[in-house]
């Protein structure tokens, strides 16, 4: 070997070790950052730097909604929201309008940073997304034409009738419920929105259309007499596994933005309860008998 050839191995062998330690020193902070609690912090800190964060909402009142008199969006989980960010720094909420089956996606995509709609938890969504624990807790309705025509009171009453269509919201649970109590898909017309499902009853494209009682209490409130429409009474829950539902919603953050979730959550547990949160969401309809009573994300992300 050359002396020329001696010195471009040694050059070679040096820059080969600068690299290795390179890339081993490279190695652990990468891990670090990629990590749920440091991207979550970015997150929040991101958030408070700005003084203001995205949220994302389906439009379905009493939850999340535009208030076109206020031109703002509103609602008990944007209200709610709203007075926990602030307390947490953050003081402006900006709402981003989305499909309630495009929320999980949004959110995932960085369209925005918490999912406020009034989301149910339910073990497949704890999959995808992590949860505050609940702000509420409730059962179902239904809205039908005036004298309910076909006599639906139930889920089953519609599994009964085959000629009974269920009106439902595009990624909504009770899409869900209406497949676990075997309603043929045939018979499930599928809305975007909550506004639409109750023109679709109205236009006779559905017989009747599944919601949260709160959901249904809201629409019957705005809707204007003489609009053909009732809430089906009386109402018997879907029975599921053995069990009546009742659907707890909270907020949903990307997975991992835990640790943001477990800071909103912490001011959360302080609020929820309160005489404060009481006055706060009576407007939207909401009294103690929503109150979620100990519920927690993590008991029904594990299906109890």
């Amino acid at each position: 070997m050359t002396l020329l050839q001696s010195k471009r191995l040694l050059l070679a062998l040096g820059l080969g070790v600068l690299a290795a330690c390179s890339d081993s020193g490279g190695d652990k902070p990468a891990s670090a950052a990629g990590g749920a609690s440091s991207g979550a912090t970015s997150t929040l800190e991101a958030a408070k730097a700005a003084g203001k964060i995205r949220i994302g909402y389906a439009n379905e009142a009493p939850f999340a909604y535009m208030d076109s008199k206020e031109a703002k969006v509103t609602g008990e989980s944007v209200e709610i929201a709203r007075v926990v960010l602030k307390r947490m720094g953050i003081n402006e909420v900006e709402g981003v309008l989305t499909e309630f089956g495009s929320l999980i996606p949004g959110l995932a995509a960085k369209r925005f940073d918490i999912i406020a709609a009034g989301m149910y938890v339910t073990p497949e969504r704890c999959q995808q997304v992590a949860f505050s624990d609940p702000t509420y807790g409730v059962g179902e309705a239904f809205l039908v034409k005036e004298g309910n025509p076909k006599n639906l009171h139930s889920y089953e009453d519609v599994v009964k009738n085959p000629d009974a269509k269920l009106g439902v919201v595009v990624g909504a649970i009770e899409g869900e419920y209406a497949e676990k109590v075997k309603v043929p898909s045939g018979q499930v017309v599928v809305f975007p929105d909550a506004v639409s499902a109750l023109s679709g009853v109205q236009a006779g494209r559905a017989d009747a259309y599944a919601a949260t009682a709160l959901t249904i209490n809201d629409l019957m409130g705005k809707t204007q007499a003489g609009s053909g429409l009732e809430k089906a009474d009386p109402f018997t829950d879907p029975v599921i596994d053995g069990k009546g539902v009742r659907g707890y919603g909270a907020y949903a953050f990307r997975t991992d933005d835990k640790a943001f979730a477990d800071a909103f959550n912490a001011e959360l547990a302080k609020y929820i309860g309160t005489d404060e949160h009481k006055k706060l969401v009576a407007p939207f309809g909401f009294t103690d008998q929503e109150l979620p009573q100990g519920v927690t994300a993590a008991k029904l992300c594990a299906g109890q």
